[in-house]
Order: C-alpha cells, then structure tokens, then sequence
C-alpha cells in the first residue's frame, strides 16, 4: 500500500504539529468518612516527575470549587499527606484553601517527619505513619511491633492538639490539659506533662513515659491505665513511669538505672502512681 503525504510549496511534507505538553492528571480526592472531609494527596510516586506544588496547588483549588459540595459547613478535614513533603508555609495554604469552602484543617496524617513536625508546630492534630518493612514477615503474636525513628518537636501541646506516632515521641516544651500524645515508643517530655500520655501504643508494655515534672490527666503504657495522685507531691523531680506486674508505677528518674539490652529498675525511693 502506498503512504500519502502532504506537500508544501517547496515539495517537503510539513512537519507534524507539535503537542501541548501533558497537565499533570487531577490525582488530589475528598471524601466524607462519618461526617469528617479526607482530603487525600497523591504520592511521590503517582506524581509525574514534571509536576510540581504549583500544579498541586491548582488542583486543589479545581477540586475544592468543581462540583457540588458534599460537606457540611466547617465540617473538620483529615490531611492524608502520605509521603509528601510539605513545609509551613504550603499547609498554611492548604488550611487558607480549606476555610474558603467552610472547611477547617485538623489533622495530618504522614510518614515524613519534617511534615509532622512543620504540622504539629502549627498546631494541628498529627499522625506519623512508619515506612519501616520488616526484612522478614512476623509470624507470631509476640513479636515486638516496628519501632519508627524518634519524632522530636520543640513546642507546647496545647489542648486539642493530638499527637501519634509509631516511635519514641520526645517534646521540649509542655503538654498542656486536654494534649494528648500516642507513641509505640517511649514519651519523653522536657517540660510539665498534665495532658494525656499513652506509651507503647496498642500493646507494648516495656516502654516508659518521662518527664521532668509529672502532672498528667491519664497515663497509659500499653494495655494498663493509671493517673497521678489528687494531692501533688510537695516538691516535683523528673520521674519515669513504667510497668510492673502491680501496674504503672511512677519513680524518679534518679532511681532509675538503664543499660542498652535491659532496663532494670532499682527503686530506693517511694512510688507515688495510684492504679486504675
């Protein structure tokens, strides 16, 4: 069969149209989950390598004003950030967007921890997911859950802000009434700690809670739950709160001697914790 050309003037085919280069695809979605927005981000990986967080910013903006709005107004909104990297001036924008549509940012959801400290610094609930596999697969129950790096955050936990995370989290600064804080590690807060502090979350039992002055609403260390006496103790030192088979039990942390394989408790001094 023969091929049929089109020819100029000068007898030479005429070059093919050039195409507009491809938009980034619209890969940015909402839903509703029991009243609350998710606003969902796609990954690095389902991200052209051509996009960036202007093209990212103007999706949002065409998906937040395109269609009818199924939320109610100011209705609360999850960030599922995912393994995006987004730093505080780009979740201000994110939140400004938000509020344009009565709806209010409370929460980010990520696995990047510049992400989580660049949140929670800005005062939203945060959740650090781990992107540790395990080498090989856990078969038994008793297997030690993964342990994510330390989440480290210079700031004051004001009341509603919830932080969690699947490590050690560490705080240099205090956690008000009404703060909470989920680890799968150990808590270390340098500082008053008088909100709610759950160690080795779900169900590690070996981990500790720290902090230089121990005022808290609730402890929680796996499974077992204690709270601080109603009469404060004349005089606060750091202390460490731990397990034992009577339940949490509250020492100063003096009294406390570690190695890198064991922790052994050797406790001279009273134990003040009372068992719920």
């Amino acid at each position: 069969s023969s091929t049929l050309s089109i020819l100029n003037t000068q007898g030479k085919a005429d070059p093919e149209p050039v195409k507009p280069a491809e938009q980034p695809k619209l890969q940015i979605r909402l839903k509703n989950e029991d009243g609350v927005v998710k606003l969902i981000l796609p990954t690095v990986a389902e991200t052209s390598a051509a996009a960036s967080w202007s093209d990212l910013w103007e999706q949002l903006q065409q998906r937040l004003q395109a269609g009818k709005r199924f939320w109610q107004p100011l209705s609360v909104v999850h960030l599922i950030a995912q393994d995006r990297l987004l730093d505080a001036r780009q979740l201000q924008s994110i939140s400004d967007a938000l509020t344009d549509v009565a709806l209010q940012l409370q929460l980010v959801e990520t696995s990047r921890r510049q992400t989580a400290v660049a949140a929670a610094t800005a005062g939203y609930c945060v959740t650090q997911q781990s992107t540790i596999a395990p080498l090989f697969p856990q078969s038994t129950e008793d297997a030690p859950p993964l342990i994510a790096d330390p989440l480290y955050l210079q700031m004051t936990v004001r009341s509603g802000i919830d932080i969690r995370h699947q490590g050690t989290v560490i705080i240099m600064g205090d956690v008000n009434p009404g703060g909470e804080i989920y680890a799968a590690g150990d808590i270390i807060v340098w500082g008053r700690l008088r909100g709610i502090a759950h160690a080795g979350y779900p169900n590690n039992p070996q981990c500790l809670i720290m902090a230089l002055q121990m005022e808290p609403t609730q402890l929680r260390i796996a499974d077992r739950v204690a709270r601080a006496p109603e009469t404060p103790p004349p005089q606060f030192d750091p202390e460490v709160a731990y397990v034992t088979p009577q339940g949490i039990r509250i020492a100063r942390a003096i009294d406390i001697k570690t190695t890198p394989y064991l922790r052994e408790l050797a406790l001279p001094g009273s134990k003040r914790s009372e068992d719920l």
